[in-house]
């Protein structure tokens, strides 16, 4: 063959090759338009209400502030601090509930001590108190708990403590033991009342630890002398009523849900109810109403 007969034929090679490299970019643009019709496809069938959804959920996620925080799986859920809701704790109580529970707990430790103190036949000799501050114990009238004008426990202080004591010693709560005097009484063995109270209120407390086993680190002792009556009376009885000691078991709570146990106690505390009620048809004219 000669020079030119091989140079047509390697031509007519070239050519067919370059004839055919079209078909490549014709095929990517066929795939790219197939692609864009599939995503515009589906976009055209999108249920609406979670686009919204997914769209506030992103907004929320970026930091927008005028967009409600989403929850897929429950709908839009209106931003915590523009809710007025209950007051919870860590595991989702509510104050109120804990003033209950409260309120509970320490009606069974008077019962408790209640029924202690019937089994010995000294039931009669105690005033029960439960407030905002806890149970308090009152061990009321001296010449019942203590001698005149001395701090030493009679026969049936001891025996009311050796009762009590139990329901203290198993409690986690703290006690206060708390001294109080007559404002008219007299003190012949302490300069004033205020040594009078305190001497007292020691001696229960010496009592409720070395012979009760209350924890030594959960007591305390405090003498009011006469500063705080329960009586303000002139009469004998009156002076008696103050001249007495309190064991106060002191509630563990929170002072917000302290504060919620004295409606608890006289029934005025209502349970909040987190689904609102539907309102009455405007047709329908019924109303449902369904210590010391």
């Amino acid at each position: 063959m000669s020079a030119r007969g091989r140079r047509r034929g390697l031509e007519e090679e070239h050519e067919e090759h370059v004839d055919e490299r079209w078909m490549a970019s014709y095929m990517d643009m066929v795939t790219v338009l197939m692609c864009m019709f599939i995503v515009l496809f589906a976009m055209s069938t999108v249920d609406q209400a979670k686009f919204v959804q997914l769209k506030n959920s992103l907004a929320t996620g970026f930091g927008a502030v005028d967009v409600g925080k989403v929850d897929t799986a429950e709908g839009i859920v209106v931003p915590a601090d523009l809710v007025d809701t209950p007051a919870v704790d860590d595991a989702g109580t509510t104050d109120l509930e804990l003033a209950i529970a409260e309120v509970d707990d320490l009606t069974a430790v008077q019962a408790a001590m209640q029924a202690a103190l019937a089994a010995v036949g000294l039931d009669t000799l105690v005033e029960y108190t439960i407030d905002e501050r806890g149970l308090s114990v009152g061990l009321v009238g001296s010449e019942t708990f203590f001698e005149p004008n001395v701090a030493t426990l009679s026969g049936q202080a001891v025996g009311v403590l050796d009762a009590i004591g139990p329901a203290l010693a198993g409690s986690l709560r703290e006690v206060s033991v708390e001294g109080h005097a007559d404002r008219h009484g007299v003190t012949t063995n302490y300069p004033t009342d205020w040594e009078l109270s305190s001497a007292r209120a020691t001696q229960v407390l010496r009592h409720l630890v070395e012979k009760s086993g209350v924890a030594a680190d959960r007591i305390g002792a405090i003498g009011y002398g006469s500063a705080r009556p329960v009586d303000m009376g002139e009469d004998l009885a009156a002076m008696a009523r103050n001249r007495r000691v309190d064991v106060v078991l002191l509630s563990n709570q929170p002072d917000s849900v302290r504060a919620l146990i004295p409606s608890v106690l006289d029934g005025t505390a209502v349970p909040d109810d987190p689904v609102p009620a539907d309102p009455a048809p405007a047709h329908d004219d019924s109303a449902a109403n369904t210590g010391h």
